[in-house]
């Protein structure tokens, strides 16, 4: 029995709709409990927060009347009145009632230092009643918050506020200090023309150059401090005075209330809400340490006779404050350099675009800015210029370098009727076209959105570190408290002094900053790496899930093969038309058909056989399987031998043409003529040059490769064969798709589904991770997880291996942050004195911190070297030349 034979069962229907009168949990399990005793019904979860239910149900046995009046049953109202009540909803589809469309906001975060100022943003976010996501990113300093339409700009910004933070609006890639409208019916991204714009935004670059001044001002003020500490240590060459404690009072005074000002600042923001984050640990440290020195410059006595210290000469620790404060911003100003680097792929799409276009207006050739150009334009693109904005080409001939955007390697001929995309480069003649998309609404910028949106969304491998640095700080400042109580009480002499010490050192040292950076990080170079090579990740968890599918299935017409079908044999039988009479009709019946078959009929008999087509009188189709029609006054049956079987018209006296035809690797085409099954006509598709070798890199990846296709058993195996595929699904048609894929996943497998026909949208959602064959122009496919701009198969793997090498590097990251301080906390704490006699002054911890953020960010930068296998993976032309 062939995998299409068995039956699967029919795929659920679903419906979210409001309840209202809901006020706490047991509320939520009631309403349950009365829609699950709905015959019929396979699922029902309802939400008190959002104060709405979600069912999914047969739509053969429950209809929304059903739904509705169980709510009722239970003592609350469903709100159903928007849907249409007349029975079952349509197999498999899920119906949202009464519910307005989200919106995303995003924003511009200032003031956060590590991640548990992402949790505590996310947390606040999170309450804020109509908000169902909200990530925010510690790597690009920016949250994306979805929301229902009451949630305003203002309330999302006040929540951030609330926790402790600066927030700005971020329009089109610019900054807003607060929306001009605050309104419930307030847009956050205005339709407006507006190009692109690099993904630095002025907040974070007047951070950085803060960063450098207080850096700058630090460095210098430390270093008389530490000549002093040399000249009583090491080199008592140096000069005396710069061991005077009033002089290194001069010095460290500035250092610690101007260069770490931005701590004290964050701190405080903070406490105001009974909160702490790595701004408290880096504020309490050093501060212990400056005022335990200036106290000890202007009271000595009171640690004299406290029993604290002897009569000599109080040790001082500006030296230790200082250093700590300049290492840490040394850290943090490396960071932030290394950190620009994962938005290079961002800067690159956006520097395709040209600031000018050259446009025809009146007649005459004029230079505009490219913000200036509007749809209709007519725009004149010269040899070795870049095209300005997408458009069609309406006179002229040149050929096109695509590379930039799909990875084509070999340049495009355009000529009138064909479409153009900005920031591709024309290599020969000059052409002129209109401009149809500008903007906003160009391919460059709608790549740029869709990299920037998965830059900003959370991986679920992130959420052991969000659970961790939900509890990292209150445990470091308790571990502290403990090492200064354990310290002091039983450590040796002077006490005060060891115990002061460690506890600036485990305040110091404690890095939640590397836990946040781990992940993003990645992510940002990752997904920025795959828009480089023509594969765009639609979020974070879209490029996690992808390192583990096992299976992946291939739809065949487009993916595997070209897509373009073509006439190859027409075998009739003894009483038939003439060929061309045949071909005549046949070709006219399909006329009204968007099959690729039938189109590939319609095109072999009028343009290459310079056919006339009759007027078609009727028409019907079923859709997979065939068309009815009336011709000249005769009645045409075009489609699968089932199909023709099912209207009447006995296929049995095509078999032995239709096992010839399909042995040869065609598809079928079955006709039959006023009732009589006629003829048989083969269609071949032949496969892309890149799909053999595609097959067996996901081969060598490990994967399990399954073809899909509507075609019958004989001809699907003649491709698979070709393709180097040994499994195949044949006789599916478009409706059953999605069964297939819910099938192998019954199988225990995870699977990545990719095709790039309408018909595939249910099957690529339903897959575990849906790849979409773009076409460079279409790249916003809304089933899809995953979008290859080429219809190069081979963008498969290279999706793949780049998953594979973004979650290994992530992984990487996070244990290295965990190990750091796992080990690096408790050394600070003094846990090896007893034994060994080592202590780890806080000014080497204050350089371990600052180095562990860096190291994660550097080894995130690593990926940027990645390369896609030369071999059998898609080399993309392109990205070395950006």
């Amino acid at each position: 029995m062939t995998d299409a034979a068995i039956r699967q069962p029919e795929p659920v229907a679903g419906a979210r709709f409001p309840v209202e009168g809901m006020t706490c949990a047991s509320c939520v399990n009631r309403i349950e409990r009365y829609l699950r005793k709905v015959d019929g019904v396979e699922e029902a979860n309802v939400n008190l927060a959002t104060e709405s239910a979600s069912v999914t149900f047969d739509p053969g046995r429950v209809s929304l009347d059903d739904l509705g009046r169980a709510v009722e049953a239970a003592g609350y109202e469903a709100r159903l009145d928007q849907a249409e009540r007349t029975g079952a909803e349509p197999s498999g589809r899920t119906v949202e009632i009464g519910f307005s469309a989200p919106r995303t906001f995003a924003l511009d975060i200032e003031g956060m230092t590590c991640a548990s100022c992402v949790n505590r943003i996310e947390r606040y976010l999170g309450k804020l009643d109509g908000v169902t996501t909200a990530n925010v990113n510690l790597a690009t300093e920016r949250a994306t918050v979805v929301a229902g339409p009451d949630v305003t700009v203002d309330q999302i910004i006040a929540a951030v506020e609330a926790a402790g933070y600066d927030a700005r609006l971020i329009v089109d890639g610019g900054v807003e200090p607060r929306p001009a409208t605050s309104g419930a019916t307030a847009e956050p991204h205005a339709a407006h023309r507006e190009v692109a714009r690099a993904p630095e935004t002025s907040f974070q670059q007047r951070h950085f150059a803060d960063t450098r001044r207080r850096l700058i001002v630090a460095a210098v003020l430390t270093t008389p401090i530490l000549l002093g500490l040399a000249h009583m240590t090491i080199a008592p060459f140096v000069p005396a005075i710069f061991s005077n404690p009033w002089l290194q009072l001069t010095f460290a005074t500035p250092v610690q209330f101007y260069s770490a000002l931005p701590f004290y600042r964050g701190a405080w923001k903070v406490a105001r809400h009974r909160a702490t984050d790595m701004n408290t640990l880096i504020a309490i440290g050093t501060s212990a340490a400056y005022f335990y020195s200036l106290a000890a410059i202007l009271a000595p006595g009171f640690f004299e006779a406290a029993g604290i210290a002897t009569s000599q000469q109080l040790p001082l620790y500006f030296d230790t404050s200082s250093a700590i404060i300049t290492l840490i911003l040394l850290g943090r100003f490396l960071e932030a350099r290394a950190r620009s680097h994962t938005s290079d792929a961002i800067r690159r799409l956006i520097g395709l675009t040209p600031r000018t276009a050259r446009i025809v207006r009146d007649g005459a050739e004029v230079d505009i800015q490219i913000e200036d150009v509007v749809r209709g334009d007519l725009i004149l693109v010269r040899p070795g210029e870049r095209v300005p904005v997408d458009g069609m080409v309406r006179d002229g001939r040149s050929a096109v370098d695509e590379s930039v955007i799909t990875g084509e390697s070999i340049p495009v001929t355009k000529e009138a009727g064909d479409e153009v995309i900005g920031g591709t480069i024309n290599t020969s003649g000059a052409f002129r076209f209109e401009a149809t998309r500008v903007g906003r609404d160009t391919v460059i910028a709608q790549i740029v959105r869709l990299v920037q949106d998965a830059q900003g969304s959370k991986a679920p491998i992130q959420r052991l570190a969000d659970v961790v640095t939900g509890y990292f700080v209150p445990a470091v400042l308790g571990i502290a408290a403990l090492t200064f109580v354990v310290w002091f009480v039983l450590g040796p002499e002077p006490a005060f002094n060891l115990a002061l010490l460690n506890t600036v050192a485990v305040l110091i040292i404690a890095c939640p900053c590397a836990l946040g950076l781990a992940t993003p990080t990645s992510i940002m170079v990752g997904t920025g790496k795959g828009a480089e090579h023509g594969v765009l990740f639609r979020n974070a968890e879209a490029l996690e899930r992808l390192r583990n599918v096992s299976a992946i299935v291939l739809d065949k017409t487009g993916t595997l093969t070209e897509g373009k079908p073509r006439v190859t044999d027409v075998v009739r039988l003894d009483g038939a038309p003439a060929e061309d009479d045949l071909l005549r009709l046949v070709a006219a019946a399909e006329r009204g058909s968007e099959h690729p078959l039938g189109e590939a009929i319609v095109r072999f008999a009028r343009d290459e056989r310079g056919l006339d087509l009759p007027t078609v009188e009727s028409f019907e189709s079923s859709s997979g399987r065939g068309i009815a029609a009336a011709v000249a006054g005769r009645s045409i049956l075009v489609g699968t031998a089932a199909f023709l079987a099912a209207q009447g018209a006995d296929p049995a006296a095509l078999g032995e043409s239709s096992s010839k035809v399909a042995a040869a690797g065609r598809t079928l085409v079955h006709v039959a003529i006023d009732g009589t099954a006629i003829a048989v006509i083969g269609i071949a598709d032949t496969l892309k040059t890149s799909s053999r070798a595609a097959v067996a890199e996901l081969l060598k990846l490990g994967l399990d490769v399954i073809m899909l296709t509507g075609d019958n058993e004989s001809t699907a195996r003649a491709i698979a064969r070709e393709a180097g595929i040994t499994r195949v699904l044949a006789d599916v048609r478009p409706d059953e798709k999605a069964a297939q894929v819910r099938r192998l996943q019954a199988e225990g497998k995870l699977v990545a589904m990719v095709g790039d026909g309408v018909n595939d949208a249910p099957a690529l959602a339903q897959a575990d991770v849906g790849i979409a064959i773009g076409t460079g122009t279409d790249i916003a496919i809304e089933s899809a997880a995953v979008t290859l701009m080429s219809g190069d198969l081979r963008g498969v793997v290279t999706a793949i291996s780049l998953s594979r090498a973004t979650m290994r590097n992530i992984k990487q990251n996070l244990f290295w942050a965990f190990a750091y301080n796992i080990a690096l906390i408790p050394l600070a704490a003094g846990v090896l004195y007893p034994f060994f006699g080592i202590l780890l002054d806080p000014i080497f911890a204050a350089a371990a911190m600052a180095l562990s953020s860096v190291t994660v960010v550097s080894n995130a930068l690593r990926l940027r070297r990645w390369q896609p296998s030369r071999a059998g993976t898609l080399t993309h032309a392109g990205a070395s030349s950006r």
